[in-house]
Formats: C-alpha cells, structure tokens, sequence
C-alpha cells in the first residue's frame, strides 16, 4: 500500500484529497494545526474506506517547521509515496495596512515550509526513482493582484518552483505538479479577510471538485492543473497579455 503526506488536511480541498486518497487505498499521513478536526477526517476515511491514517498536530508557519515535520514522519518509519503541499493561507488588504507578523508567517508557510517539504521528499524519490508532489498554487500565481500582493506572489513562486522541478525530473518517474485553483469555498474567503470581496461572490468552485481535478492531473503527471473553464479562460489570457498594469487595476476592482 502507497502512503500520501496531506498537509492542511484538516478542512477545504485538503479534507477532500485525504477522501480521495483514501477512497483509492492509501495510507494516509494527515497534518494541519488543529488536531480534533483530523481527528474526524481519520476517523471518517477509517469507517468508510478502511484506511490507515495517521495524525499529526503541526503548524508549518513556524522556522523550520517543514524539517521538523519530516522528522515526525520519518518516525512512523514509512516512505512517502506522495507528497501534497496543501497547506497555506493569505491575506486581503493594501500593502501598508496589513499585519507584517501575518504577511511573514505567510511566507514561511506558503513558500519556505513547502520548499522544506519538497526538497527534502523529491530527493528520497529521486533516489528510488519513484513518486509524486503536488503543491498548491493558485489562479493569482498567473498575474500581479492589487490588495492580495503578498499571497499572489508566494503563489507565482510556487508555481515557478513546481515547473521547474517539473521538468528538471521529466526524465525519471518523479513527477510534480501544481494545481492553480480559482475561487473556492473552503473557508480561505473568511481567514483573507475576503468576505465582501466580488472575487467570492460569483464562479466559486467547490473544494471537492478542485481535489478530483488535482488529483486525475497529478496521476497523469501534468506540470500544472487549472481546475474549471472560466479559470482556464482567465489564466491564459493572464499569461498572453502584455499589459500586466491592466491586470493589477482589473484585481483592485474585484478585491
């Protein structure tokens, strides 16, 4: 049986990817700050798919904390088969108004804890020629976003990131992919301070759908998975365009 490391599994699309997991026969390493609410996913994937799940009560905002992480795992004495960053969180505000402490411990999560994570896992992959990373990214990674500066860019860096290692190890079967959400109820809108914002009010996806999308794009060893058409649509043209001054005032007026 193949293992998968689920990181922020307690809720959002990282509670439907510990179903997902589940549902096809592995063994599940659960981690997230709140250790009653994995509590209740274990104990769900266990009575319904008969898994084996592991909890781990961790908060990936902290220096060092993808290494110590890790280390816990390395505990239980299995191989991680694959690695899902999903954990991350961010923040809605102009740049000069928002809480530095929270802007860097976002930083730390979003970018260095994954960066831990996936460094330390594609190198025991590499070494057996063998398994998968997922990292989170976002739709913002495709374009700068006024009022959501900092989580856009931690989210471009991620992005970057996935397809270089993509490709740097297209050649074994290693893979890793990044998946670009747009808009999706999970509770992210309310923790970003996003609740009155038109980029929640209409096309959210839900986190079910986003996790299906994630993981059919991650068994088929895609360099990136952007789940739904409209997200699609809206990440190309970020992409084609040449006028990203356009793109920053077209986000000012949804945030």
């Amino acid at each position: 049986m193949k293992t998968v490391l689920i990181t922020g599994a307690s809720s959002g699309i990282g509670k439907e990817f510990a179903f997902l997991f589940a549902k096809n026969e592995y063994e599940l390493i659960l981690t997230a700050r709140r250790k009653e609410a994995l509590e209740i996913i274990a104990l769900e994937c266990e009575t319904k798919y008969k898994s084996k799940v592991h909890v781990i009560s961790h908060d990936l905002s902290e220096v060092n904390s993808g290494n110590t992480l890790a280390e816990k795992v390395a505990s239980l004495n299995l191989n991680v088969d694959v690695l899902v960053n999903n954990a991350g969180y961010g923040d809605h505000g102009n740049f000069v108004d928002v809480d530095r402490k929270k802007s860097l411990d976002m930083l730390q999560l979003n970018m260095v804890s994954l960066t831990e994570l996936t460094h330390i896992y594609a190198q025991k992959m590499a070494k057996r020629n063998d398994g998968k990373i997922l990292n989170v990214a976002s739709t913002a990674a495709f374009q700068p976003m006024a009022k959501f500066g900092i989580y856009a860019a931690t989210k471009a860096y991620v992005l970057h990131l996935t397809e270089a290692i993509h490709f740097e190890l297209k050649n074994t079967n290693v893979s890793v992919t990044a998946l670009c959400p747009g808009a999706t109820k999970t509770g992210f809108e309310e923790a970003a301070n996003l609740q009155d914002s038109k980029l929640f009010d209409r096309f959210v996806m839900d986190p079910k759908s986003v996790a299906e999308s994630g993981y059919k794009g991650l068994m088929k060893n895609k360099m990136y998975v952007i789940p739904g058409i409209r997200n699609k649509v809206l990440s190309f043209l970020a992409n084609a365009t040449p006028f990203r001054g356009l793109l920053v005032w077209f986000s000012s007026k949804l945030s």
